[in-house]
């Protein structure tokens, strides 16, 4: 450890060389290296969740055969308006045998399969029907209240890209395919490491001077919804030798790192130093110019992430969401997520110019309009994002924002 105490004073940040958050990913991503994931085949009924390694494309065309709309009568429109003969009922999962004849009808089902002949559904409703006799009024266009065969999918078409999150719409085409099995990519694994003297576990009680450590537990919360697992390790104490320790075990095991305290500049700050050495190229970003979260460490180790977060719990939070987010995504290969919305400002924002700044949010909507009611900044509030919806970023060249202004508001994912 000698060797690190020496370097010291190479690793702080100064404030006239802090980086925007997107200069800082920018720089990251150019320098880390990071490793190329793997995938995995898995049962289309576990894949819920997942990421897919592999774009999903239609074999065939979906429908196969044009099917009815409504519950109705399937004849040809040249042939109305008048009376045709009923001949027959087409059955679900069944196509109707031969085509249909001249003057005739044929009850349908909603989804029964449209028989050689007809072009058009008349809805039950619309017509009268009695002794082996339907009687239409009006004409009914060719096309009406059917759905055309290939209309869903067709042959060849790229339906998802790899890369999408596979929710219930996607994994409904994926059955809907026949695919019983998906290539995804594996859930990295993200070492968990809270330091401190002053944290104590979430189960015990703390002193006067000490807190408890609700950082883990709110990170490996996030981690999930961005498709990543956590993998929890011991808090760190302010001892070089035994967080040291700790750190490279977590960076030996785990396909990632994630930090909470101790990456700002002064004696007792270990982080930054003790991740340099935990491999190349080490530290890559110290510090950005940004509120809350201006002590925020990017590095990488081996090509596995490292990221230092501040280590109150607002600003922890929100430089994970916002900041490192698309960190994570990379890792677990899948596009960065978002879910923005147009709101009108509630009240006025101030902020310094030349910083960018992440507003938490409330958002309500009323009558079709979404107003956002900005929330007093607190970094060391561990209830805060519990009470936001979302968050605005405002820019470096932004000094306000005035009451009544239409902003965009990102949603917590």
């Amino acid at each position: 450890m000698r060797g690190l105490q020496s370097n010291l004073q190479t690793i702080g940040f100064r404030n006239d060389a802090l980086l925007a958050p997107e200069q800082a990913l920018a720089l990251f991503f150019s320098r880390a290296q990071l490793r190329e994931r793997t995938t995995e085949t898995v049962a289309f009924e576990a894949a819920a969740g997942r990421v897919l390694a592999q774009p999903v494309i239609a074999d065939a065309a979906y429908p196969a055969v044009s099917r009815s709309a409504m519950d109705g009568f399937a004849v040809r429109a040249r042939e109305t308006p008048g009376a045709l003969r009923i001949g027959g009922e087409i059955l679900m999962g069944r196509q109707w045998p031969g085509e249909l004849e001249p003057k005739s009808a044929l009850r349908i089902p909603t989804g029964g399969a449209l028989p050689a002949g007809a072009d058009c559904v008349v809805p039950v409703e619309d017509v009268a029907a009695d002794e082996g006799v339907v009687r239409l009024d009006a004409a009914v266009p060719s096309g009406a209240n059917v759905v055309p065969a290939g209309s869903d999918m067709r042959a060849g078409e790229t339906l998802l890209e790899e890369g999408r999150r596979i929710g219930g719409a996607e994994l409904g085409v994926i059955a809907a395919l026949g695919m019983v099995s998906i290539r995804v990519y594996a859930v990295p694994v993200f070492g968990i490491v809270s330091s401190g003297d002053e944290i104590v576990d979430a189960g015990a009680k703390p002193g006067p001077a000490q807190v408890r450590d609700s950082n883990r537990w709110a990170l490996a919360a996030k981690l999930a919804r961005l498709g990543a697992a956590a993998r929890h390790y011991p808090i760190a104490p302010d001892d070089e030798t035994a967080y040291a320790r700790i750190l490279q075990a977590a960076v030996a095991e785990c396909d990632g790192v994630l930090l909470s305290g101790g990456s700002s500049v002064g004696l007792r700050d270990l982080t930054p130093r003790l991740v340099d050495a935990c491999g190349p190229p080490g530290v890559i970003v110290h510090g950005l110019r940004v509120k809350p979260g201006k002590p925020t460490l990017l590095a990488s180790a081996g090509g596995k992430p490292v990221i230092g977060l501040p280590g109150n719990p607002t600003s922890a939070l929100m430089i994970l969401e916002a900041v490192a987010g698309p960190i994570v995504a990379q890792c677990a290969g899948s596009v960065p997520q978002k879910s923005e919305v147009e709101a009108v400002l509630a009240t006025q924002v101030r902020k310094r110019v030349g910083w960018t700044q992440f507003v938490p949010v409330r958002l309500e909507e009323t009558g079709g309009i979404c107003t956002a009611f900005p929330l007093d900044m607190h970094s060391a509030s561990v209830s805060l994002l519990a009470r936001a919806s979302g968050f605005l970023t405002l820019g470096e060249t932004v000094e306000s924002a005035a009451a009544g202004e239409t902003v965009t508001a990102m949603r917590f994912l």
